[in-house]
């Protein structure tokens, strides 16, 4: 190869501050394709979607950093290349893979703290937003850099969580739509209901159809996944019973998306449980253009898989143990 890029030295070779903004990722990424993969600048340009005077400035930027090595070697340039490996693999726009906590520590605040970075340049005026729930995106909210935009609208794509109001999906899309002074549109309902004649009154009856119709024209998704153990939010909520979780396995689900329980390869599991769930529908969730898939850790190994074939996500952001997970 003609070179290679390594962050975080100077010119004179010294140590330098760590960083990870935006800009440095957008710079290394650009060096990466350019000194590493060998690819054109106006192949960059493309990829990034940036002008080719900007992939110019880039890495001349890099250049002046001293950034351009012969080898690879830094965290940085590690976590470029798991990204790219995963873009290639599983058909992405971008991925993001933020660096892994300790052994054993849950990576859900460093998951979280890179999709505050990707939804703060993800966003922009004009555009209806569908958000999923879980703690890993509500714990995002921070890291998101607040900005006012125009008649930008916030759907939730499912009901309500009342037993568990810290992910309830409510909270999330308000607290989101506040960041960006935009319109918030909730399904003022509960997750799963007790019948599909229920679901039905609820959505014709209830003023529920007016958001979901909403939901059928979406700019931008940003979604989670739910494990199937025991101890995975999904059940805490008190939705779902034992019984019914233990069915779900027995159908072959290894976990969630909006409550949209998925076989290892992907497809919808054939469960009765499909007709009494109060959400968007997943054929416009799917239709979105920019679809955003966001977890990570040991156990959500399968059903990120899963949700990687079923929805086609965009940009899948996770950490740095995960991403080797699924590329292994």
């Amino acid at each position: 190869m003609p070179g290679a890029f390594l962050k975080g030295r100077s010119r004179n070779g010294a140590e330098a501050p760590a960083t990870d903004t935006r800009a440095d990722r957008m710079r290394v990424r650009a060096a990466w394709m350019y000194y590493v993969e060998e690819m054109t600048q106006s192949d960059i340009a493309a990829a990034l979607d940036i002008g080719r005077v900007s992939v110019v400035r880039l890495l001349a930027e890099a250049r002046a950093r001293g950034e351009v090595r012969i080898s690879v070697s830094g965290a940085l340039a590690e976590l470029t290349e798991a990204e790219r490996a995963l873009e290639r693999r599983y058909g992405l726009r971008s991925a993001v893979v933020a660096p892994a906590p300790g052994k054993g520590e849950d990576p859900s605040s460093a998951i979280s703290a890179a999709i505050g970075g990707v939804l703060s340049g993800a966003v922009a005026s004009g555009m209806t937003v569908g958000l999923g729930w879980g703690r890993t995106l509500l714990e995002s909210l921070p890291f998101i850099e607040p900005h006012a935009l125009e008649e930008m609208r916030v759907v939730s794509l499912l009901g309500g969580i009342n037993q568990a109001h810290r992910f309830n999906p409510a909270e999330f899309v308000w607290r989101f739509a506040q960041i960006f002074n935009g319109d918030a549109f909730l399904l003022s309902a509960p997750a799963i209901v007790d019948s599909p004649e229920t679901k039905t009154a609820l959505v014709e009856r209830c003023g529920l159809g007016s958001t979901l119709e909403m939901a059928e024209k979406l700019d931008l998704v940003v979604l989670s996944v739910g494990g199937i153990e025991k101890n995975a939010t999904t059940y805490r909520t008190g939705y779902i019973a034992e019984a019914e979780r233990r069915s779900l396995e027995k159908a072959g689900a290894v976990g969630d998306l909006l409550f949209h329980f998925l076989d290892r390869d992907g497809n919808l599991v054939d469960h009765a449980i499909n007709e009494r769930i109060v959400s968007a529908d997943m054929a416009a969730i799917r239709r979105a253009p920019e679809r955003i898939l966001a977890s990570g850790g040991p156990e959500k190994i399968a059903v990120l898989k899963a949700a990687l074939a079923f929805l086609k996500p965009t940009v899948l952001v996770t950490d740095e143990t995960t991403a080797q997970r699924l590329l292994d």
